[in-house]
């Protein structure tokens, strides 16, 4: 694992312009960053990165599959109780998932080490599954990188195989997201673009824009009935609002299902460490009701040394690095997110792994899982300690 300090495309305004890229820039700030590129070599992002991760969502599922038959870790997980059968009901009526993407510590020698799952609401994807493609194209025909350099990249066919796996052929489907946000805008459309590849129509409509039917459905702004929706909202929003007690009614088939309440949910680390302790891509992760008790497992792992970098206290929900806390191992504090909208929320505590550090930046891996396999990277990299809202989108190759 290398950060290789290359030219940026004399075009590349130009270039992001054409693809619709609006925020390759954003709030004055470089989000897409090609100065550099992180470069890697083919087995080892295969064993490390690939594999790891496609372990990792298929330990998640038996997390998931634990979760709906126990009410203790249904109550922690911080749904509604009135809506543990609706979320319960869609892993046992096998209600497939659509993508995610794992946030990942690697330094390019040991295990990778999972942080987080973001696995209901994921963005980064157009960036990830297409434009830094395009980008490793114009690297090679520059003669910046050799002609046989790859990518891990198998993002965009991926969805297009996943959605006919899904779904009928013909079938129409509603992209949601938040009006005036160019980044969700972004995912969204690239996943309309697998569908209509796929054999689907696809239609977008705002967030704020769906209503409730005179027959209980669920409809778009222009009154035409959902009948299949991708939402880029957050399912525990969704189940502790308004519509809620209209969803078992409302005849939709929702991508991501229901169940994934339970996978982005932080609450789901602790119980894949009580599950899988001690497996190399785990850190230790804890409720905090066992830290204040001071459980046997939580005790084994303070014994080991686990907390001696330090821990992070993170909310059972959260976006973009929000309200999230570092200590180091005599719990002083080493860093804070900026933002903390999300600071009422019932925290876990995770391990601190430090990040590796090149050039003064700390890259992190998002690993992108399609279906029930890993198909591809991103990274995102920042001088802070934690990665947020801002932090720059790296591209990456392997050579």
């Amino acid at each position: 694992m290398e950060r290789r300090t290359l030219p940026v495309r004399p075009n590349l305004a130009q270039i992001a312009d054409e693809q619709g890229f609006s925020f390759a820039h954003m709030y004055g700030e470089v989000y897409w960053d090609e100065s550099s590129a992180y470069v890697f070599d083919a087995q080892d992002v295969e064993i490390q990165i690939e594999d790891a991760s496609t372990e990792l969502h298929g330990m998640v599922r038996e997390a998931v599959a634990r979760v709906v038959g126990n009410e203790r870790l249904m109550g922690q997980m911080g749904i509604p109780p009135a809506m543990w059968d609706f979320v319960r009901g869609s892993w046992l009526a096998g209600e497939g998932e659509l993508y995610g993407r794992f946030d990942l510590v690697w330094d390019g020698k040991g295990p990778a080490k999972m942080l987080e799952y973001n696995a209901d609401t994921p963005t980064s994807l157009f960036e990830a599954a297409s434009f830094q493609w395009q980008w490793l194209e114009d690297m090679k025909a520059a003669g910046h990188l050799p002609a046989q350099a790859d990518q891990f990249n198998g993002i965009y066919e991926a969805l297009v195989a996943r959605f006919r796996a899904l779904l009928p052929a013909g079938t129409f489907l509603h992209f949601a997201s938040e009006d005036g946000n160019a980044e969700d805008y972004g995912t969204v459309e690239t996943l309309a673009y697998a569908a209509r590849e796929a054999g689907m129509g696809a239609y977008h409509t705002t967030t704020q824009g769906i209503g409730l039917a005179t027959t209980g459905q669920l409809a778009d702004d222009q009154d035409r009935i959902i009948g299949t929706l991708f939402k880029l909202h957050p399912w525990e929003d969704i189940l502790t609002g308004a519509f809620a007690p209209h969803l078992e009614g409302a005849r939709c088939r929702f991508l991501e299902p229901a169940w994934k309440a339970l996978v982005s949910n932080k609450a789901i680390l602790p119980v894949l460490w009580d599950m899988y302790e001690g497996h190399p891509n785990l850190l230790p992760s804890f409720f905090e009701e066992d830290v204040t008790t001071r459980s046997s497992a939580y005790q084994r792992a303070v014994d080991s040394g686990a907390f001696s970098a330090g821990r992070v206290r993170k909310p059972l929900f959260s976006r973009e690095g929000s309200s999230i806390t570092i200590l180091d191992g005599q719990h002083n504090p080493l860093a804070s997110s900026d933002d903390r909208s999300y600071d009422h929320h019932p925290s876990i505590v995770q391990a601190y792994h430090p990040m590796p550090v090149f050039d003064g930046q700390r890259p992190l891996i998002g690993a992108w899982v399609v279906g029930t396999a890993c198909v591809g990277m991103g990274i995102r990299e920042d001088s802070h300690l934690i990665t947020q809202n801002l932090s720059r989108f790296k591209p990456h190759a392997i050579v």
